[in-house]
This record gives C-alpha cells, structure tokens and sequence, in this order.
C-alpha cells in the first residue's frame, strides 16, 4: 500500500507543477479595469447626497436576475475566507504565495465591477444587500464545512486535510461560478451586464484550469489519496454562498430558471474534470483507490437520477405556470 504524502511532501513536489502553471496563467491572463463595465451615466446620488433612496421600481431586473447576482456577488465578497483558505494550504512561499496573491487580486475586480454595476443602475436594492455582505463575510466559508462528518474522521484516522482537498475544492467551484456568472448575464436581459460578467467568467475559468492541472499532477504523484480527496469534495459539495442570507430561496430560483441546476453541476462541471483527470479510465489506483473509484460512481449515478427526477418537477411547474399566466391573459 503505498504511503500517503505529508502536506510538505505535496507542497514540494507539485511546486514545479505550480510555478509552470503561474506563468501559464500569467501569459494568458488579460488585465481588466472594472470601471469599463460600468454605465456611470445611469447613476444618481442616493437620499445621502441629497438624491432620492432605492425603490423596487427603480430596477430593470427581474426576479430571478436579481437573485443570480446577489447570490454571485455575495459569492464573490467572501474572499477573504477564501484567500485565508488558500494561504493557510499552499503556503506564501515560492510560486504558491505568487498565486495566492495573483488569484487573490484578480478575484477581487469581480466583486468592484457588480457591486458597482448594481449600484449605480439601481438593479437591487443596495442597503439590504450591504446587510447581506455584513453577515455573509462575518459567517465566513471553509470548503470542509460541507464535508463536516469526512473531515473529524480524517482526524480521527491521523490524515490531513489540506492541500489536495482545497486543490479539488476550488476547481469544481470556479468552474461552477463561471456557468453562474456566464447563465446570469444572458438572464439579466443587458448587454452591460452580460458583458461584464461574461469578462468575469473568462476570468474563472483560467483561475479553474491551474487548479485543475495541480490537482491532476496530484492524481499522477499521489492517485490513490488525491482521489479520496476529489471524492470527499465532490459527495459533499456546497457553493460557497451556502450561508448567506436567502441562499436557498435565490438557488430555487436559479436552478429553476436554468441559472445552475443539478444538471448542469454533474454535466458541466463534475463530468469535464473527472474526464480530463481521466478518473474513470486509468489504471494506477491500488485497492484503496479503486474501492473509492467505485463510491465516486456511485454517487454520480444517484446524481443523474436526482438531477432528473428535478427536471421532471421543474417542468411541470414551469408548464402550471405558463398555464396561469395564459388563462390569466384571456
């Protein structure tokens, strides 16, 4: 049975891995000023300056639209959990702490540009959303949190919890962002707002595809315990905007509008990586491996049949619906 790696070891050996995915990024990376997305033209003083405060009728956004980008946004704020996250994993030194700061200060510029987008074209109502991000913030996020049973057995069993469960963590997630952000823009019926968050979602996926090509270094150095971490993360994945205020209410509503649904997780997000990790194909797992291999599909099984026994209930609302609005009209 071959030994698991030590936090160090991993550090060490996928450092190579890091500092060539650094300059990578650094090469395809396309720097971005969040005030050109913005149409300051549309703004106007709030109560406090001596303008008029926010009314519900002051917004060109629908429900839904409107749910998507307080949910993305809020997302977005939570950072500095993030940032801790990352930095207590990778370390600061070396190629890591560059990315670390690199990814921490592109991840930023989204956050500036939508809140100033919402603000100034008045598209939410800003002093409930400051609430929000007060209480959101101060909640925090840990990835593990999702995954609270696996990890106090982890420690029971003397494993570790770190570098390949946030690795594996983060790939899913910015990919998953970026399906939100991209789905919200075409929802919010602007071609401002759909461009801005379509730069947004380039810039995930990018922040995706290094960590995914260090968790599938990992998968090469280490199969068997990058695997087990993989799988941990995703039979408990939560989106990071799991406990802010309203999440469930806005991700029915997203999900039933075709924002990020079930299916789009297992088919636009799990199922890509697993297959350019080739999860499912490769052969160097020992038994412990392969006896997790065995639990990941069935997940993924029981995943397709829920993703689609919720297509089934969406429609048939979403045709209830149609129906009210149609007799309604006549």
């Amino acid at each position: 049975m071959a030994r698991e790696l030590t936090q160090l070891e991993l550090l060490k050996e996928l450092e190579p891995t890091a500092e060539a995915n650094v300059n990578r990024h650094l090469k395809t990376a396309r720097d971005w000023n969040p005030h050109d997305y913005v149409p300051w033209d549309e703004g106007k003083n709030y109560a406090a300056l001596g303008g008029t405060d926010y009314a519900p009728e002051d917004s060109h956004l629908d429900e839904v639209a409107k749910a998507a980008m307080i949910t993305n946004l809020l997302t977005e704020d939570n950072l500095p959990s993030y940032h801790r996250v990352i930095a207590e994993n990778f370390s600061m030194d070396s190629a890591w702490g560059h990315w670390v700061g690199r990814w921490t200060a592109e991840e930023d510029r989204h956050g500036i540009a939508m809140r100033d987008y919402l603000v100034v074209t008045r598209g939410v109502d800003p002093v409930a959303l400051e609430q929000a991000r007060m209480i959101h913030m101060t909640n925090g996020y840990d990835p593990m949190l999702a995954a609270a049973d696996r990890a106090e057995e982890m420690k029971a069993n003397g494993e570790e919890v770190g570098l390949l469960h946030s690795v594996a963590y983060v790939t899913f997630q910015e990919l998953a962002t970026r399906v939100s952000h991209r789905n919200t823009g075409k929802a919010c019926n602007d071609p401002i707002a759909d461009r801005m968050l379509q730069r947004i979602a380039a810039d995930e996926n990018l922040h995706m595809i290094f960590y995914r090509n260090i968790c599938g270094a990992g998968m090469d150095l280490s199969p068997d315990q990058t695997l087990r971490a993989v799988t941990d993360i995703v039979t408990n994945f939560q989106m990071p905007g799991a406990g802010m205020p309203n999440f469930r209410r806005h991700g029915v509503l997203m999900a039933k509008h075709g924002i990020y649904d079930l299916r789009q997780h297992l088919e636009e997000v799990i199922q890509p990586v697993l297959r350019k990790w080739d999860v499912f194909g490769r052969n160097d797992f020992g038994p412990a491996g392969e006896k997790t291999r065995d639990e990941l599909a069935a997940f993924l099984e029981q995943l397709d049949k829920d993703a689609t026994r919720f297509e089934e209930m969406r429609d048939r609302a979403l045709a209830r619906e149609a129906a009210k609005r149609e007799k309604q009209a006549s």
